[in-house]
């Protein structure tokens, strides 16, 4: 067993205690891991270089990404690669694939994410619509949750993957409206809400979720009008956790929240009427334990 800092990239603050975890490599783990690469899949827990990796992957756990490795945008907390020259196709084979590593990794509640790739001319819906259907063949009371990207706020790119009746339909706001510039600039905070929102007036029953991120220079009241927003959205369920820089050419992190902080965000989204709220330093939106319970 080793203790590390949990992002390697973030060498300007010192790591509380609290963001401090043991990390061991076991049977769980080295098998997920070798699946993953030998069916050449991607995962957002690797790309992006979660801290929960270790956790997930040892009890075969993960959120597979789809659309290829390669991200059309460089929003400034992301590990994942950016690089236009490099795109590639939607891949059918890539969904069959992760159909393979669901059915021999026993995953019963799967998260599909995917890269934003505004080149495609349905921003990449039709293949999430495709994956939830493929998935959907092995039965079994398989849950399936998509994570989206904005679709650049396109509604029929939104409605294709509502139509494909995935348990959970998430997209992240990722931080406050005023950090967005700095934060993740070719995104818009309204359009993420109206994305949310759309979802859920197209279909009343679909569960809608999003997360954001602490620790980038937010206010605290900030946060709380951002559950405001999402409430009004109609959302259903929100996860908070704290940024930490993935890599050396993220941003750094303003601060470390105290865990307490946590708890307190926890009372808020009670409060706002959130029907399931997940808050902590190391949630992640694609990282929430009792999700899929009533």
């Amino acid at each position: 067993m080793k203790t590390q800092n949990v992002s390697s990239g973030s060498r300007s603050k010192r790591f509380p205690y609290w963001l401090r975890q043991s990390v061991r490599d076991n049977e769980g783990f080295t098998r997920t891991r070798e699946l993953i690469s030998k069916l050449g899949l991607n995962t957002v827990c690797q790309a992006a270089r979660c801290p929960n990796i270790h956790g997930c992957f040892s009890v075969k756990r993960c959120t597979f990404l789809i659309l290829g490795k390669i991200c059309t945008r460089s929003c400034r907390f992301c590990a994942v690669e950016k690089n236009r020259l490099e795109l590639k196709a939607p891949d059918k084979e890539e969904l069959l694939k992760i159909k393979e590593a669901v059915e021999k990794l026993g995953i019963e509640n799967v998260v599909i994410t995917s890269v934003t790739r505004d080149d495609l001319a349905d921003k990449g819906a039709s293949h999430f619509a495709d994956c939830v259907d493929i998935l959907k063949s092995i039965g079994k009371g398989l849950k399936i949750e998509t994570l989206v990207p904005d679709f650049l706020g396109d509604k029929r790119s939104i409605k294709k993957v509502v139509s494909a009746r995935p348990d959970v339909f998430s997209h992240n706001l990722e931080t406050v409206p005023r950090l967005y510039g700095k934060v993740r600039p070719e995104a818009d905070y309204n359009r993420s809400l109206e994305v949310l929102r759309y979802a859920k007036e197209l279909d009343r029953d679909i569960t809608t979720k999003s997360g954001i991120m602490a620790g980038l220079g937010e206010f605290r009241e900030e946060i709380r009008s951002v559950m405001n927003d999402l409430r009004k959205a109609d959302c259903d369920i929100i996860t908070i956790g704290q940024y930490l820089k993935p890599d050396a050419g993220c941003l750094d992190a303003e601060e470390f929240l105290e865990p307490a902080e946590f708890d307190k965000f926890s009372e808020w989204a009670k409060e706002a009427g959130f029907k399931k709220y997940y808050c902590g330093p190391f949630v992640r939106s694609s990282y929430t334990e009792g999700i899929w319970q009533s």
